[in-house]
């Protein structure tokens, strides 16, 4: 005689063995995926009135079902409270940890998320709970659950972007007029307006809103109704679930819909663009705020110091921030090598994709949630910046300019003016300090006119091109940044 199956595993009725202990504890998805109670309670809702449109459910089970469903998304709201009271801190902020382990402790028979919601609901109504899994399988459950995580954490990267992209046009606004030095190959080139640099940041986010946006109108399609591979055994309007859960419409291939995981890698090298560009400026912040430039001064809000030396303000979140976008390329890279041999359809190697884009979802929430106050509290040293960008021949292109309006073929007023800053270099001396005598060696076409063509103002205004360093491009590209900006807002 056969052992009878165990009736608290989803797909218990095929199998008479128990699972080898350490198997089932290592194999189970639900320590991490827990945290898909709210996808996985909203796509089961969806699939109810799917079903019950279908003749499976009655108005009255639907009813039922749907408010049992509320009930178990409660779950972690209850097991804060639970743990804030028997701290005896009722206003105490329970982390994640805390609730995580609670729930995974209740809950030790749960394979997964899916499993999870189906045991809790059985609690709440019984065996109505057993009917909800008709017409659908897990693997549309987890394509669906992870398509609405990664769509919430895209909306909650775009608001952070849009924050952190405030923080540094206000900034750009508010230094409008102050000036540095532009470098290229870590040396100093031109001078620019401190609002140009930062507004050059701004065009990067401006690019990874796109990027992001791009990514969730691609990936807003609805795989309900997919079934494990060839489609629902049930004649569902996948229509009703679509909408519910306001996906642009249903997946149009059943395989592809439960294998898929682009929409994963999407969110993951978009992440993974966006991290560069925060490394990029938290770079640039942590060499400007070293005493050798002199350019910024670090808040202390965002600070730390030294345990062995009094004397140091060190750029802790600058340099965590460089540090976290590493962990978020890591993490592009491990999903794409992930899924880069999978034969089609499912394959339970895509569970270990789950933890990825937690992380990176993790990491961007962390990092938006510093990165515009801490941009905010920035404090340039205009006086260390101007000096920088008023030394060392940072007017030598506006100088070949002014001869080039002379007449001079550009290639020969760079000769000239390679020569006089040569001059200079030997006499330690800047180019507006040569007399005109002196600059007449290099050539006839150096007149009076040409100091005044190399003041500071002036070699900023003779980049007077759209998306130029001129004071009134700059003006004008904060104005349409701000337009923009807001608009984004108002959305």
């Amino acid at each position: 005689m056969s052992n009878p199956p165990n009736p608290s595993k989803m797909w218990s009725g095929r199998f008479r063995e128990p699972l080898d202990r350490t198997f089932e504890q290592w194999q189970r998805s639900f320590p991490f995926d827990w945290r898909l109670l709210p996808q996985e309670v909203a796509a089961s809702k969806a699939h109810a009135r799917a079903i019950a449109a279908a003749g499976i459910l009655t108005p009255e089970e639907l009813e039922q079902t749907l408010t049992a469903l509320d009930a178990v998304a409660q779950r972690p709201t209850n097991w804060a409270h639970r743990i804030s009271v028997t701290s005896g801190q009722v206003d105490y902020e329970t982390s994640n940890a805390q609730i995580a382990a609670a729930i995974v402790a209740s809950a030790p028979q749960a394979e997964d998320i899916h499993h999870y919601v189906e045991l809790e609901l059985t609690k709440e109504i019984g065996a109505l709970a057993l009917k909800l899994h008709t017409g659908r399988s897990r693997n549309e459950q987890i394509a669906t659950d992870m398509r609405l995580f990664v769509r919430d954490a895209i909306d909650h990267c775009l608001r952070g972007l849009e924050s952190w992209a405030e923080a540094l046009l206000t900034q750009a606004e508010a230094n409008a007029e102050a000036v540095m030095p532009g470098y290229t190959h870590l040396q100093r080139a031109e001078p620019v307006l401190i609002a140009h640099w930062l507004l050059a940041y701004v065009s990067m986010i401006e690019r990874d809103l796109s990027r992001l946006a791009d990514a969730r109108a691609r990936m807003n399609f609805c795989p309900l109704g997919s079934g494990a591979i060839a489609g629902a055994t049930l004649a569902l309007d996948r229509t009703i679930a679509t909408k519910a859960l306001d996906f642009t419409a249903p997946t149009p291939n059943s395989i592809d819909a439960t294998s898929d995981r682009d929409f994963m890698l999407d969110f993951a090298q978009a992440a993974s663009t966006l991290g560069l560009h925060i490394s990029r400026f938290a770079e640039e912040i942590t060499l400007y705020a070293t005493a050798e430039f002199n350019f910024v001064e670090l808040p202390e809000a965002f600070s730390t110091g030294s345990s062995a030396m009094p004397q140091k303000k060190n750029p802790d979140l600058t340099e965590l921030a460089r540090g976290k976008s590493a962990r978020l390329l890591g993490s592009a890279t491990a999903l794409s090598t992930l899924i880069k041999g999978l034969p089609l359809a499912y394959n339970k190697d895509l569970q270990e994709g789950q933890e990825q884009i937690f992380d990176i979802a993790d990491t961007l929430a962390g990092l938006l949630s510093v990165l515009p106050n801490f941009t905010r509290a920035l404090k340039f040293r205009d006086a260390s910046m101007k000096a920088a960008a008023t030394t060392g021949y940072l007017n030598a292109m506006a100088a070949a300019t002014y001869l080039t309006h002379k007449g001079v073929p550009f290639r020969k007023a760079h000769e000239k003016v390679g020569n006089a800053v040569r001059f200079g270099l030997e006499s330690n001396r800047e180019l507006n300090e040569l007399t005109l005598a002196e600059l007449n060696q290099f050539g006839p076409e150096f007149g009076e006119d040409f100091y005044e063509s190399i003041t500071l103002e002036a070699t900023l205004d003779c980049h007077d091109v759209t998306g130029g360093t001129a004071r009134h491009q700059v003006k004008q590209a904060l104005a349409e940044a701000r337009k923009r900006l807001t608009a984004l807002a108002e959305k």
